[in-house]
């Protein structure tokens, strides 16, 4: 991914050249990875380009960072504006965002409060994220031996930078043995989620997905497939969920900002259901990016437009 050096990245409220915006080698976010992030998508309508749940995620951006005793200097309002307005300024109909707020240079040490808060809104052209024939085929995933941490060790609900240092173990794990991702276990051993993504099993017509309880992300591309299955009639249900049950799924899909809605043909060398995307998930696929291309009615309210 080649990233043009004069695009303009929103920092602490001014526009920048990418080559420009720069921190210090001294920053807390550097040696302590106090960062927390979103990842969002901006995709090309009939109707102009339009954000997918923009509001969603600048609301959990802003609870991320309060866990962390983090405050933004800037309100909500005022990101959702300036994300609009750094697609516009980099003239970009479909774009991934990143909007991450980090402790800069203050001191050195553990305790952060004595470092200010600083905040960066970035912007750029980014495909299918494990690749666009998984999109259609499904990936071949492998489960890690790296596990989610336990709730009371690190704050799952916040996406937050230094919870992915945890990700990139299992990520890194995975190509190392030639799968195109991984999935992970929560601390007792249960399903949790993807390196960055969310996780679907389907079993005789019914979807279900880990809970909350299970060490993963409350992401919102999840909330808006549990929607989307649920306005198509089928059940959804959220459950603790064991590893076994995987190989035994008639279909297994991620979901995330990044991923969207990517199959699984294959686990660990099992085989999933017919061995590539199974028709329940290229229906929520599909009707999936029916939503955010903006091709049917967007009753959720999930659109924000440029325009």
């Amino acid at each position: 991914m080649a990233f043009d050096e004069n695009m303009k990245v929103w920092m602490d409220g001014e526009f920048l050249a990418l080559k420009d915006a720069k921190i210090s080698i001294l920053s807390h976010v550097v040696h302590y990875g106090s960062a927390v992030f979103e990842g969002i998508r901006c995709y090309e309508t009939e109707n102009g380009p339009a954000v997918f749940r923009l509001k969603e995620h600048v609301k959990r951006l802003f609870e991320s960072a309060k866990i962390y005793k983090m405050d933004i200097p800037f309100t909500q309002e005022e990101i959702f504006d300036a994300i609009i307005e750094t697609i516009k300024v980099n003239n970009l109909k479909s774009c991934y965002i990143r909007p991450i707020t980090y402790r800069g240079f203050g001191e050195l040490g553990v305790n952060p409060l004595n470092c200010p808060v600083n905040i960066t809104i970035a912007v750029w052209e980014w495909g299918a994220y494990i690749g666009e024939e998984e999109m259609k085929q499904g990936a071949n995933i492998g489960i890690s031996t790296w596990r989610k941490p336990a709730p009371d060790t690190l704050p799952v609900l916040a996406k937050a930078g230094a919870n992915y240092m945890n990700s990139q173990l299992a990520n890194l794990e995975a190509r190392e043995h030639g799968y195109d991702e991984a999935i992970m276990l929560d601390y007792q051993g249960h399903v949790a989620e993807g390196s960055g993504e969310n996780i679907f099993i389907v079993e005789n017509g019914k979807i279900v997905t880990p809970d909350l309880g299970s060490s993963i992300l409350q992401g919102i591309t999840r909330d808006s497939i549990i929607t989307i299955a649920k306005d198509l009639g089928y059940k959804v249900s959220e459950e603790v969920i064991s590893r076994e049950r995987l190989y035994l799924a008639d279909e297994v899909f991620f979901t995330g900002s990044a991923a969207e809605v990517t199959p699984i043909r294959a686990i660990d060398n099992r085989q999933i259901g017919i061995g590539s995307r199974g028709p329940l998930t290229k229906e929520l696929q599909e009707k999936y990016f029916d939503v955010v291309n903006g091709k049917t009615e967007d009753i959720h309210n999930w659109l924000t437009y440029l325009e």
